[in-house]
């Protein structure tokens, strides 16, 4: 073999090797990961307001950056927490009610399919009442609790983030080594930061409405789980294309397990399926417009990866990640095919447009703290 082929040889089982042991630290330290992505999320969506109550003035005074920060801090905490313990509660709502229709469910997924034969629905009935829904409460009572522990811990990851922010420019132009490659680099955060805020703030405004729009659908029929399920496909609409599809069949098969008439459940599932269907592939995507620019199937291969890393959690950081690495890598000339392959339109982020948030963001605090604090400990001395 020529010096060249070992090389490339050499190269390419090295490659090999540095994705698989990253493969493997994704595996077994995702409570870590996913909670920090989550809070470096929430600190992105948090910051520009601080900065914006910053640079606010109560008369001759100017709120400080670090009431700013605390203020920010403790409305993030109590949001999280109040959600969690809603969520939880509904979980064991949930659990509760699905012990009591246990012995309902393989009658009533058997009478779905009584129009293929009796020996079908037979064999459905044996296959259904074979599962132990018993080991599966208990496995998803245990995931939930969890989710206390996420949430704290995510709190923390913020809490240290607003601790740091000031500090954010000095240590990115000494990593960077100049200030000219910390401003390329500081642009192509605030365009990752810009197009990740606007897909969750709209993301979150049309979940709201559909999950409202599905309790309000399940309360006019009087399913006990209405609640449960407006909140449940608020959540599950965070995951794309397919999230919006298991809300809906979920919302069906509660109806008729619960109530078990073909023709209400037939009615509850074309009700939701329109809204989904107006929420989710009209209103949507007229909000989004081209702020995501993502590939229909580069998000589904992602979501389908995240989801097999990090299981549901990586669904929903799915496509997020997906925004940062296609901005991420459109600004590298080595990497910029890649990026060409998860957009939508053959054309990822240009330099131009990475520079556009940062242009029109005003100058914050984050880059005049250090300076003002250096020259504060100056005249102290």
């Amino acid at each position: 073999m020529k010096p060249s082929q070992m090389e490339r040889a050499q190269t390419a089982a090295l490659i090999i090797i540095a994705l698989a042991v990253v493969l493997f630290l994704l595996v077994q330290a995702r409570f870590l990961l996913i909670s920090l992505a989550t809070a470096i999320i929430l600190f992105s969506l948090t910051s520009d307001a601080i900065n914006f109550i910053a640079r606010q003035r109560i008369g001759p005074f100017r709120i400080p950056n670090v009431l700013a920060s605390i203020t920010a801090l403790l409305l993030i905490s109590a949001g999280m927490l109040t959600l969690t313990s809603i969520i939880l509660s509904q979980i064991n709502t949930v659990l509760t009610l699905s012990l009591t229709y246990a012995a309902r469910l393989p009658h009533a997924v058997a009478a779905m399919f009584a129009w293929l034969g009796e020996d079908v629905q037979t064999s459905v009935f044996n296959t259904v009442s074979s599962i132990d829904v018993a080991s599966y409460v208990s496995t998803a009572a245990g995931g939930a609790g969890n989710l206390m522990s996420a949430t704290v811990l995510v709190i923390l990851f913020v809490g240290f983030l607003f601790a740091e922010r000031i500090w954010f420019s000095t240590k990115l132009v000494a990593l960077a080594g100049n200030e000219e490659q910390a401003e390329r680099v500081s642009r192509i955060i605030a365009t990752i930061i810009h197009r990740v805020n606007y897909y969750l703030l709209v993301k979150t405004g049309v979940s709201a409405i559909t999950g409202i729009m599905v309790w309000a659908v399940a309360s006019f029929f009087q399913l006990d789980l209405a609640v449960a399920l407006g909140i449940l496909t608020f959540v599950l609409n965070y995951i794309p294309n397919i999230g919006s599809i298991v809300a809906t069949v979920l919302v069906a098969l509660v109806s008729f397990v619960e109530v078990g008439e073909s023709g209400q459940t037939a009615a509850i599932f074309v009700i939701v399926a329109i809204i989904q269907f107006i929420n989710g592939s009209v209103i949507d995507p007229m909000l989004m417009g081209r702020a995501l620019r993502l590939s229909s199937f580069g998000i589904i291969i992602n979501l389908a990866f995240w989801g097999a890393v990090w299981g549901v959690p990586g669904m929903f950081l799915s496509v997020p990640i997906m925004v940062a690495m296609m901005i991420i890598f459109s600004q590298i000339p080595e990497l910029r095919s890649l990026a060409i392959l998860l957009s939508r339109e053959g054309l990822p982020e240009a330099e131009e447009a990475a520079a556009e948030p940062q242009r029109a963001a005003p100058r914050t605090l984050e880059h005049e703290a250090p300076k003002q604090q250096s020259q504060e400990e100056d005249t102290a001395a």
